[in-house]
């Protein structure tokens, strides 16, 4: 049984009115005796998250967190259709095959079960991170077999579709290789979007989409919409191009419908003003698809810094568009860790020193930084593209002019932090990767510390540092933008993470704990992230780029600075002048800035194309050899846990409980039946 700590809701607990409230079921496990493992499959260890601080909500904040979690699980199915468009009916297909009667002791079963749990996790047929469409270990006329021998009400069939018309499109999604092979394409020199089975283009080449959108933006305006963020861009029966927009009455309508539900009943115990003059907005913008309302709404949303309750819940990330433009569908529902909070409020209350102190040409510094917010927050349930696979941290909003004008929000994510370490505690992963002794009491004393600053500054002053040339395009980069702007921040959080300021203001201890980040860093980028990557394959993932990038920049540039060396016959990270290393750091960020600021694309291509995309395959084969004796997995998913409201007779809310114990395929499976909205 699991150790629990079982905290009543007492005196302390009050609703908005004041009045004292009935005890509730919510509490914060042990984390000694909490169960983190759920499950593990293939490359993934599925986790679960504690809601740390969950019983210190009031009954009002509760129910605003019920109602907002609710709108973020209701949105999954529209991860699924832009991950691929048939991917909600292959993962209907998969289910019912699953849950079937199915002789489940069969080595075909089991590899099937596995391809599913692997489904799962990225909402569709490809790797998560690699983009590569997963390759069955299952025999085909297995599959072939136990599809037949579904009852025919069962088979998730479109309209005018026959069951044999659905095996073959499963078969060919599931054995060809041909088919769909790779989620997001970026390779240089080909049509990104013809080489891509996203589904946020129909047959439109690259060229066709560029052209679309350049001709739309007008290079004076000072507050440019984010084009095509929030629709599927189309060639109709006449050739010509048009948006499907995602909207009430439009694409992905049904679902959108049952988001504002839940999003209108949190409109009714909103915390301050600003949260609901925010929210109101948002559902504004879920009804009317305008751009120029999602605008408005960012701009209120990064005013309310006081609320405890914040969310994402709309479409926000481009990650997943191979041309930058389409935004995924992602909900993140969580509250501020008001003791957390204290460090990186002093990281964001000196914003301004940090940008004049940048060592990035002063034509791009921002002259004056602006509503710079940060906190670090527990995440209490995670939705679409957050789920099953939630950041560390995020910095939004994405729209440039609307930080530089009226500031942002970054956040970095304690409890997901805390579970992700928890998965290699103990494991001999430190020991078997870092070179000696002296590296080793570094990590162990001080990685974790340095890992959460440097997603604080990451999050929150990179991602919002630094300014734009006049008259420079946002999307001037193109493909290579979302690794230029990764990179950007994350050496903005490397050159200051090692700062004096860090100790002035108390946020390090020392002067070499800074030195632990480091390390990890250049570990991780040229050797240990790889472990996540099949032998032979290039780097896809934005993040795993751009940690490459710099790692392989600094061991080139810094004439043994860093070093690569061999003992016993294996290769470690070498760190010999950990200063002379922030000094390429800031060396590089100063050139990713002007890159990015004046929109030099030729400059960013190469930068990418030299350091970010292939891997040395005798250094890799090795890494995955000496990863494998360790029987770790290297990815971590996670369940959400699972949230019961109680009302009275009078609809009245009247408390919340929380449970942990659901597991990986009843989550997903419930998921499936409960919130599926799409065709």
């Amino acid at each position: 049984m699991k150790k629990l700590f079982l905290i009543a809701m007492t005196a302390a607990l009050f609703a908005s009115c004041g009045k004292k409230q009935e005890t509730t079921n919510l509490y914060t496990p042990d984390p000694e005796g909490f169960d983190y493992v759920v499950d593990a499959f293939a490359d993934m260890q599925i986790m679960r998250y504690r809601v740390t601080g969950i019983e210190t909500l009031s009954l009002k904040q509760q129910e605003l967190l019920y109602y907002l979690s609710e709108a973020a699980l209701c949105g999954r199915d529209i991860i699924w259709d832009q991950n691929g468009k048939d991917h909600i009916q292959i993962r209907r297909v998969l289910e019912a095959v699953y849950t079937s009667d199915v002789d489940k002791t069969t080595d075909d079963f089991k590899a099937f079960e596995i391809y599913l749990k692997r489904a799962w996790v990225s909402n569709g047929i490809h790797h998560h991170y690699s983009g590569a469409k997963f390759v069955p270990e299952f025999s085909q006329p297995w599959f072939e077999e136990a599809f037949g021998a579904l009852a025919p009400e069962v088979l998730p069939l479109k309209e005018g579709q026959s069951a044999a018309e659905l095996l073959a499109m499963m078969n060919g999604y599931l054995f060809d290789p041909t088919v769909a092979p790779l989620h997001k394409n970026q390779a240089a020199g080909v049509d990104l979007l013809a080489t891509s089975s996203s589904n946020y283009y129909q047959g439109v080449s690259q060229k066709e989409a560029e052209d679309f959108y350049n001709a739309m933006k007008d290079p004076q305006d000072p507050e440019p919409i984010m084009f095509g963020m929030n629709s599927k861009l189309v060639k109709g029966e006449d050739g010509a191009l048009y948006e499907d927009t995602y909207k009430i009455g439009g694409l992905y309508s049904d679902a959108m419908e049952k988001i504002v539900y839940w999003l209108e009943k949190a409109l009714t115990v909103t915390e301050t003003p600003e949260q609901h003059a925010a929210l109101e907005k948002m559902i504004e913008f879920y009804r009317s698809g305008d751009l120029k309302d999602f605008d408005e709404y960012a701009k209120l949303w990064v005013k309310d810094t006081e609320s405890l309750i914040d969310y994402v819940c709309c479409y926000t990330e481009s990650y997943g568009d191979p041309l930058g433009y389409k935004a995924s569908w992602e909900a993140l529902i969580n509250f501020k860790s008001l003791e957390a909070t204290e460090r990186t409020k002093k990281i964001s209350d000196n914003a301004q020193w940090f940008e004049d102190n940048s060592p990035i040409d002063k034509e791009f510094k921002k002259e004056e930084c602006k509503g710079v917010t940060a906190k670090v927050i527990v995440a209490a349930m995670c939705g679409g593209d957050c789920y099953p696979t939630p950041p560390l941290g995020i910095n939004l909003p994405n729209s440039n002019w609307i930080r530089a004008v009226h500031g942002s929000k970054s956040v970095t994510i304690d409890n997901i932090s805390e579970g992700r370490a928890a998965s290699t505690k103990g494991s001999g992963f430190t020991e078997e990767f870092t070179w000696g002794p002296e590296e080793v009491e570094l990590l162990n004393k001080y990685k974790l510390m340095t890992d959460n600053l440097h997603t604080d500054l990451h999050e929150c002053l990179g991602h919002g540092s630094g300014k734009l040339a006049p008259g420079v395009d946002p999307d001037a980069l193109g493909a290579y933008g979302a690794v230029i702007e990764e990179t950007r921040a994350d050496l903005f959080g490397l050159y200051y993470v090692a700062d004096q300021k860090m100790v002035d203001l108390g946020i390090l201890p020392n002067m070499d704990a800074y030195k632990a980040q480091y390390y990890a860093y250049i570990q991780n980028g040229l050797m240990t992230q790889t472990t996540r990557i099949k032998l032979g394959d290039n780097i896809e993932q934005t993040h795993m780029r751009n940690r490459q990038l710099i790692s392989k920049w600094v061991i080139e540039k810094g004439n043994g600075v860093v070093e690569l060396k061999q003992r016993d016959g294996k290769y470690f990270v070498v760190v010999n002048d950990y200063e002379a290393l922030r000094g390429l750091f800031g060396d590089l960020l100063r050139e990713i800035q002007r890159i990015k600021s004046t929109g030099d694309f030729e400059a960013a291509k190469a930068m990418v194309e030299t350091y970010a995309i292939t891997i040395d395959p005798e250094l890799h084969a090795q890494i995955l050899e000496r990863y494998e004796a360790l029987n770790l997995y290297p990815y971590n998913g996670f369940v959400n846990p699972v949230y019961t409201a109680s009302f009275d007779e009078n609809g009245k809310f009247t408390g919340l409980s929380i449970d942990y114990t659901e597991g990986y395929a009843e989550q997903h499976l419930r998921y499936s039946r409960d919130y599926s909205f799409l065709k």
